[in-house]
């Protein structure tokens, strides 16, 4: 029975880039960064370094070469923040690009754009 999302993958362009937008933009922390030696590189990040799920950054154009059949879509995720309002403004200061914030029934939301253009949502939860 599968009871928690451990990992969820990211394929973008440039891995280098990416994590740069989310350790230093968005505060995210490196979990492991590994390297089979044979060109396939995956770098795992969190939000904290004891996060129950990680991202992990593949290089897109790689694994289309390896599984031309995966979908290399980037998933729609929501993201939890305590403060969201200080989340947006922190977003806003960095020059991160972000939606309205909106008033949902079960909390404030707004999404963000890393810097490949990819959208991911960020919703107030205590």
């Amino acid at each position: 029975m599968i009871n928690k999302v451990g990992q969820i993958m990211l394929y973008v362009n440039d891995q280098d880039e990416v994590l740069r937008f989310w350790t230093e933009k968005a505060g995210f922390v490196v979990i492991s960064e590994e390297n089979n030696g044979q060109g396939m590189r995956w770098i795992e990040i969190a939000p904290t370094k004891d996060a129950e799920t990680s991202l992990i950054l593949h290089n897109k154009e790689l694994i289309a070469k390896m599984e031309p059949e995966l979908n290399l879509g980037t998933p729609s995720l929501m993201f939890f923040s305590e403060n969201v309002e200080e989340l947006y403004q922190d977003f806003l200061d960095k020059n991160i690009t972000v939606g309205e914030m909106v008033d949902m029934p079960s909390g404030k939301v707004f999404n963000f754009a890393d810097n490949e253009g990819n959208y991911f949502a960020v919703m107030e939860k205590s």
